[in-house]
């Protein structure tokens, strides 16, 4: 556990209080691994198996299984079906791990800019 009686899974986390909302926002301070790498680097060694023949079983290109695995492209949701039907893992796990890699990115493109931008409250109803 952390300092302060939390887990920090390995991960550094900060938080920020942002002075117009007073909401936390935690931030990351790795960022976060991309599907498509993970698919590269222990997916394929594991199954042994070359590109070439994980996209023909993929039903994709070549070209489009590289351009994920190198992080260029993005693991759609289409993609995130077909890498848990072949792993055998469903497509959540893909997607998630998309998510959180595109939040990291957008997060810290946008870095001061958010803070700019004032919090609304809406009444529950």
């Amino acid at each position: 556990m952390a300092r302060g009686g939390s887990p920090s899974n390995g991960r550094t986390v900060t938080r920020s209080r942002s002075t117009s909302s007073r909401t936390i926002e935690p931030k990351i301070a790795r960022r976060p691994t991309h599907p498509g790498e993970l698919f590269r680097d222990i997916v394929l060694p594991e199954l042994k198996l070359s590109v070439s023949e994980a996209a023909r079983q993929l039903g994709v290109s070549r070209q489009t299984l590289h351009a994920i695995m190198s992080g260029r492209s993005a693991v759609t949701a289409e993609m995130a079906l077909r890498f848990g039907k072949f792993c055998g893992n469903g497509p959540g796990l893909w997607m998630r791990m998309q998510q959180a890699f595109d939040l990291w990115d957008a997060q810290n493109r946008l870095n001061g800019e958010l803070d700019r931008i004032p919090a609304h409250r809406m009444a529950a109803e």
